[in-house]
C-alpha cells in the first residue's frame, strides 16, 4: 500500500506468509531437477518474448495497481500474482508454438524471474512513485481541499503533467538500484537474511517448473481465465447502470439506507474481493474494525459538535471541518504504527549485525562440510554473476548529479542541495530498511519518506515547505525503497539460480518502463475520472494525509481543528500500545491484535472496501475448510483473475469517459414513500 502505498511495506508480513528458504529443501525432486540443471549465461536469461511479455503484464498491472492507489490506496502484495502471470503467458506462448509446429527455446526458471522480476520493476513505479500522495497532493484541487493556512501559501501547487512527471520519475528511480549492489555478497550469502517475499515468490517459480507444477499450471490457467472473464464481463455489465452521481451496483444499499450513508455497504468490487483472498484475515478484519470505529462511532459522535467545534458554514470537504478530524486520525494511526516498527526494525538490524560479526568466524568454520551441494551451486551461480563495485559507485554519483540539476529546475521550493543531502544519507538509510526487510519483510521506505517530509518542510520554511516536503520526502523514499526492492528480487535470483546480473539489468529495465508507463496511466485517470474528490468513487485519501503532514511539518500543530490535537495524541498512542501488543503477548493472544495500519485507511475512504476484503477473506476462510490442498495453489490463480479481469475494465471505462460516452442507466435506491 504508496500508502501500502497506505504503506505497502508495513503490511505486507501480514499479507502475504512467505515460506521459509527450508520449505524448498522438503522437496528431494526440486532439488534433483536442480541439480542438474544447466544455468545459462546470464545474457541468455535476457530475451526478446521475456522483455515484451514483462511489458505487457507491467503495463497490465501498473493500471490495476493505480486504481487501488487513486481509490484507497491499499495495495496488496502482487509479486507471487505476477510470478503467476509470467508463467501462465510464456508457457502459454511455447505450448502454442508447439502445436503449430514451431520450433521455440525452453522456457526455464530462470526466464520466468527475469519477466516476474521486470514487471514487479514496471508496476512498482505506479505503486510507489507518489501518484496517490505526494505527487497528488501538490496539485490545485489537493491544495484547496487543504485549506486556508499560513503554510499552504497561494500558488503553492503544481498540476500534474507527463512531462514533468517522467522527467521527474526517470531522475529519482535509479539511484536507489545502484546505493547497494556492492553489499549484495554480505546481505544474501554471507549473512543469509530470509527476504520472506523474495524467497515465496523463488519457491513459486521453481514449484511451476517441476512435473508437478506443470500439472498444476493447467489448473491455475483454467481457474485464472475463467475468473478473468467472470469479473470483467461483470464490470461491463455494472457500467451501464452507473449513468449518473451515486448510481449503480457500487452504491447498492446492501444493509439498508441508513447503513448505506455511513459507508456500510457491498459495493460489488471484484477487485477488492480478490485483495482479501490475497490479504490474511488480520488485515480484512483491521479495516473492517477501522471502518466500525470510525464511520460507526467516531464521525456520528464528532458530528454532533458541528458549530462548536468546527464551523458549521464551511464546505465537508474542508480541513476545518468534520475532514480535518478524518485526515489527523487517520495519520495518527500511520505515524503511531510506523513509528514503533521504525524502532523495531533499527533494534533488530542492530543487534543482528553485531551477533553477525561476532559469530563470523564460527560461521565460516566448517562451511563445507555443512552446506549442501545445491547450497553452493547457488552461491557460485550468485558470485559468478559479479557486477563491477565502480560501476555502481559511479551510476549512484552520476545519478546524483542528474538530480541535483533537474529535479530544482521542476521545483524551484527544493534547492540543489536538498537533493544531494538526500542521496548523501539514502545508502545509509538504504542498508538499514535492506537489512530490516531481510529479517522482517517490513519495508520501512515510506516512513524514512515521512520522516524526510517533516525535515524538508521544516528546513525550507512556511513560503516554500509544503512543496519542498512533498518533493524531498518522495526522493529519499524512492532511494530507499528501490534498494530493498532489488535485494527480494535478488533473493529470488540467489533460490532460482538467475544471475545476479541479468536480474540488474531486468530491474532497470522494468523500472524504465514504469518512469514511462506510470505516468500516462495515471493522467489517463486523471482526465476521465474525478480524482481526488473526497465525497467521490476516487477519494485518493493519501494525497491530503501527505499535503498535511507538510504543513504539520511547517506550522507544528496550530494547523489542527479545535480537539483534534488531544484526540489524535490519544489515536496515536493506541496505535502504539496495538503494535507492542502484537510483538509482547504470547502468540496466541497477539495474533488477535489489530494492526492500526490496516485500521487506518478506512477512516478516509468509508468502509465498503472493507467489506468487500471480508468477503474474500470468508470464501478463502470456506474454500481452505472445504479443500485446503486445492485452495492453496488454486487461491492466487483465481484472486489475480478477480483482480485483473475488474482492473482492465477501468482502461476501457475510462477511454469511454474521455469520447464523453455515458452509461445510458442510472440505478438508485430511495426511502419508500
Amino acid at each position: 500500500m504508496d500508502q501500502a502505498v497506505a504503506d505497502r511495506g508495513q503490511v505486507a508480513p501480514e499479507i502475504e506468509k512467505a515460506p521459509t528458504e527450508g520449505d524448498m529443501e522438503s522437496d528431494p525432486a526440486l532439488s534433483r531437477e536442480r541439480e542438474l540443471e544447466a544455468v545459462q549465461p546470464w545474457q541468455d536469461q535476457l530475451t526478446v518474448r521475456g522483455m515484451v511479455a514483462a511489458l505487457v503484464i507491467g503495463s497490465v498491472y501498473s493500471v490495476i495497481v493505480m486504481k487501488l492507489v487513486l481509490t484507497t490506496g491499499l495495495v496488496p502484495t502482487l509479486s507471487v500474482s505476477t510470478a503467476l502471470v509470467s508463467f501462465l503467458a510464456l508457457r502459454g506462448w511455447t505450448h502454442a508454438l508447439h502445436r503449430l509446429g514451431i520450433a521455440s527455446r525452453p522456457f526455464t526458471r530462470q526466464e520466468n524471474t527475469i519477466i516476474q522480476t521486470c514487471a514487479n520493476g514496471c508496476y512498482t513505479i505506479a505503486t510507489s512513485g507518489g501518484f496517490g500522495s505526494t505527487l497528488l497532493g501538490m496539485n490545485k484541487k489537493t491544495y484547496e481541499l487543504a485549506g486556508n493556512s499560513p503554510a499552504n501559501v497561494p500558488g503553492s501547487y503544481k498540476e500534474p503533467g507527463i512531462g514533468w512527471m517522467t522527467g521527474f520519475l526517470l531522475a529519482i528511480c535509479f539511484g536507489g538500484l545502484f546505493s547497494l549492489i556492492p553489499l549484495r555478497k554480505v546481505l544474501v550469502v554471507d549473512y543469509k537474511l530470509t527476504y520472506p517475499s523474495g524467497t515465496a515468490t523463488a519457491i513459486l517459480i521453481n514449484g511451476f517448473h517441476s512435473t508437478k507444477g506443470d500439472k498444476n499450471a493447467k489448473k491455475q490457467i483454467r481457474g485464472f481465465m475463467k475468473f478473468f472473464g467472470i469479473s470483467f464481463f461483470w464490470s461491463f455489465f455494472q457500467w451501464f447502470y452507473s449513468g449518473g452521481d451515486v448510481c449503480g451496483f457500487v452504491q447498492f444499499p446492501t444493509f439498508g439506507l441508513k447503513a448505506w450513508k455511513q459507508t456500510f455497504f457491498f459495493d460489488f468490487s471484484l477487485t477488492y474481493v480478490g485483495a482479501g483472498m490475497i490479504c490474511s484475515h488480520l488485515v480484512n478484519l483491521s479495516t473492517l474494525l477501522g471502518a466500525i470505529v470510525s464511520w460507526g462511532i467516531m464521525w456520528p459522535l464528532i458530528s454532533k459538535h458541528k458549530g462548536d467545534w468546527y464551523p458549521a458554514d464551511i464546505p465537508a470537504s474542508s480541513m476545518r471541518s468534520l475532514y480535518g478530524y478524518k485526515a489527523f486520525f487517520c495519520l495518527a494511526l500511520i505515524l503511531g504504527d510506523g513509528l514503533y516498527q521504525f524502532i523495531k526494525v533499527v533494534f533488530v538490524t542492530t543487534k543482528s549485525i553485531y551477533q553477525q560479526v561476532n559469530q563470523k568466524a564460527v560461521t565460516n568454520k566448517g562451511r563445507v562440510d555443512m552446506d549442501s551441494l545445491e547450497e553452493l551451486q547457488r552461491d557460485e551461480v550468485f558470485k559468478s554473476g559479479k557486477i563491477p563495485s565502480w560501476m555502481a559507485y559511479t551510476g549512484y554519483v552520476v545519478f546524483s548529479i542528474i538530480s541535483a540539476i533537474s529535479v530544482p529546475l521542476m521545483f524551484q521550493p527544493i534547492k540543489w542541495y536538498y537533493v544531494i543531502v538526500a542521496y548523501a544519507i539514502a545508502p545509509i538509510l538504504g542498508f538499514s530498511n535492506s537489512y530490516g526487510a531481510g529479517l522482517t519483510d517490513i519495508n520501512m521506505a515510506y516512513n524514512y519518506g515521512k520522516i524526510a517530509l517533516f525535515v524538508f518542510a521544516a528546513w525550507s520554511g512556511k513560503e516554500n515547505g509544503v512543496i519542498a516536503g512533498l518533493v524531498g520526502g518522495n526522493l529519499v523514499k524512492q532511494l530507499v525503497l528501490m534498494s530493498a526492492e532489488l535485494m527480494q528480487d535478488l533473493k529470488t535470483s540467489h533460490l532460482t539460480l538467475t544471475s545476479p546480473r541479468s536480474m540488474v539489468v531486468a530491474q532497470a529495465i522494468g523500472t524504465a518502463m514504469g518512469c514511462i508507463i506510470s505516468p500516462l496511466t495515471f493522467m489517463l485517470f486523471y482526465k476521465a475520472f474525478d480524482i481526488g474528490n473526497p465525497d467521490g468513487y476516487w477519494k485518493a485519501p493519501y494525497a491530503l494525509i501527505y499535503r498535511s503532514m507538510a504543513i504539520l511539518g511547517v506550522e507544528g500543530f496550530s494547523a489542527l481543528p479545535k480537539h483534534c490535537l488531544s484526540l489524535s495524541a490519544g489515536i496515536f498512542a493506541f496505535s502504539m500500545l496495538c503494535s507492542i501488543a502484537r510483538d509482547m503477548l504470547p502468540r496466541k493472544y497477539g495474533k488477535y491484535v489489530p494492526l492500526p495500519m490496516a485500521m487506518a485507511v478506512p477512516f478516509l475512504v468509508g468502509g465498503s472496501f472493507a467489506i468487500d476484503m471480508c468477503v474474500g477473506s470468508l470464501v478463502l476462510f470456506v474454500w481452505e475448510k472445504i479443500n485446503k490442498k486445492e485452495a492453496a495453489f488454486l487461491v492466487p490463480a483465481v484472486a489475480s483473475g478477480l483482480i485483473c479481469g475488474d482492473g482492465i475494465w477501468t482502461f476501457p471505462s475510462s477511454l469511454l469517459s474521455l469520447a464523453k460516452i455515458k452509461p445510458p442507466i442510472c440505478m438508485k435506491f430511495t426511502p419508500a414513500v
